[in-house]
């Protein structure tokens, strides 16, 4: 069986990208918060029934739901969403490596306010970039 998979890594059959396991969406759910303690319950429980899609999307390669994963990351989403800023910056840097068409000025803007010195410090942003080389390679965008 070993020779069997190396034979089709070595022939290029098979590609490494393919074999890699995403974290569960649920993995990001905000265990500890409850949508009835949120400033936004609307908002909070929106996003907690929506979160699994949008995250599908967004490691499927989908534009818009790497946005709003992005988003959510960088701000929680009314709590639904355990807040990781680093990890929020390093889809903001896929956005723009990924070269997507619809790219536009919002996401420039988007990487400058949520991967910078109000949101993350110098190795905040150093973790964002190396997390986002690795989510590129996770896509199969990086070879």
């Amino acid at each position: 069986m070993k020779f069997v998979l190396a034979a089709l890594f070595a022939c290029g059959c098979v590609s490494l990208a393919e074999a890699v396991e995403w974290p569960p969406a649920e993995d990001y759910l905000n265990p500890v918060a409850s949508c009835s303690v949120s400033d936004d319950v609307g908002n909070c429980e929106y996003t907690r029934t929506v979160w699994g899609q949008q995250y599908a999307n967004a490691i499927e390669g989908n534009y818009q739901g790497q946005r709003n994963v992005s988003f959510c990351l960088s701000t929680g989403c009314s709590a639904a969403i355990v807040e990781n800023r680093v990890l929020g910056c390093a889809w903001r840097h896929v956005i723009i490596a990924s070269g997507h068409l619809e790219l536009d000025q919002t996401d420039a803007t988007n990487l400058k306010h949520f991967c910078g010195p109000d949101m993350l410090d110098d190795a905040g942003r150093e973790a964002a970039q190396a997390q986002s080389k690795t989510l590129l390679r996770m896509l199969g965008t990086v070879q």
